[in-house]
């Protein structure tokens, strides 16, 4: 089959031939990929970045955000049927540990990451287990919904913990109206009360914000900041959820935070500088976030089936690979970039 691998850092992919995923264990389930999301993450790992932590060897298949149709299943597989749609938890999970049987299986102690450490789905086909797959709507598509898979599960992960920590008129600043912003965006407006105020830099990005939801639209200008407090009282966001995560975000962010608020880290690439003293004095919190649990994503894919959550994508073919990172990389994607085999 076809499949796009890494092959060295700080060097590019390369599509090659190599053979499909074949069932091994009895809760086995091969997907044929039906989209592919393009993730910055992926140009992250292409930098070298998730080296040492991922300790994966080299040629592998990346890719992280996966739907299709499942192609073949191990004997033991009673949740899904050859034929079914499916859209693939980014972990494949023991079930066993104390992280699973709580139900926090992000956390899974013996957790693989077809994209990260194993083979993803940049590709034709993928094995993962019954544990990681979840049927979706008929009236949903593989391509559509693929990178809600872990932009969609990561930003519905986030916000649902905003979500649970505000009330009706509080207000909630969402930094980034990308891949991930304009998910988590949707979301905010479906389950929560909160008023949204979506920062961007790119006046476009703003523009679609606000069609998709965002109470308010700011360009960060420079007077952002002061634009948030003025819409606050003078007090601050109640909830800020960090898409970004560089370029000079968090201390922005942390300057538009209400005392005993809540600022959840999303995005990445750069430290969080706070004296301690003014975490103390202001009580306020900084709660990282991974993925999302099995659970959220089915949570999502309900969401997604009533048409509250809708993916801005751009489609490429697999063989176009390059280019879908290319336009990534330089911020011409709006929304999410989708390889098609």
């Amino acid at each position: 089959m076809k499949a796009v691998q890494v092959v060295g850092y700080h060097t590019t992919l390369q599509l090659t031939d190599i053979p499909e995923p074949t069932v091994e264990g009895p809760l086995d389930v091969i997907v044929r990929i039906g989209g592919a999301g393009v993730c910055r993450t992926d140009l992250h790992i292409l930098e070298g970045q998730w080296e040492e932590k991922s300790g994966v060897a080299l040629p592998y298949t990346i890719g992280h955000e996966n739907a299709g149709w499942v192609h073949a299943v191990g004997d033991a597989v009673t949740n899904v049927a050859v034929g079914d749609k499916v859209i693939l938890h980014p972990l494949i999970t023991c079930g066993l540990c104390r992280a699973c049987r709580f139900g926090d299986d992000v956390h899974c102690e013996n957790s693989t990451f077809p994209g990260i450490d194993v083979n993803g789905g940049y590709a034709e086909y993928l094995r993962t287990t019954a544990r990681s797959v979840v049927r979706i709507d008929d009236s949903l598509e593989p391509a559509d919904v693929a990178a809600l898979a872990d932009a969609g599960l990561t930003a519905y992960h986030a916000v649902a913990k905003a979500a649970k920590t505000t009330r009706p008129g509080d207000v909630c600043v969402v930094i980034g109206a990308g891949g991930l912003g304009h998910i988590g965006i949707q979301v905010l407006k479906a389950i929560s009360g909160v008023t949204v105020v979506v920062l961007d830099r790119n006046p476009a990005a703003v523009e679609l914000a606000v069609k998709i939801g965002a109470d308010h639209g700011i360009v960060a200008d420079g007077t952002h900041i002061q634009q948030v407090l003025d819409l606050t009282g003078g007090h601050g966001a109640e909830a800020v959820v960090d898409f970004v995560g560089e370029g000079g975000a968090t201390r922005e962010g942390i300057a538009m935070l209400r005392r005993a608020g809540n600022y959840y880290v999303v995005g990445y690439g750069e430290n969080i500088d706070v004296p301690t003293i003014d975490v103390i004095s202001t009580e306020i919190n900084f709660i990282g976030n991974l993925v999302g649990s099995y659970n959220d994503l089915q949570e999502l894919m309900t969401l997604a089936a009533q048409g509250k959550v809708t993916l801005h994508t751009t489609r490429y073919r697999l063989e176009d690979f390059q280019q879908a990172l290319d336009d990534l990389d330089a911020g011409r994607v709006r929304g999410r970039a989708i390889l098609v085999p």
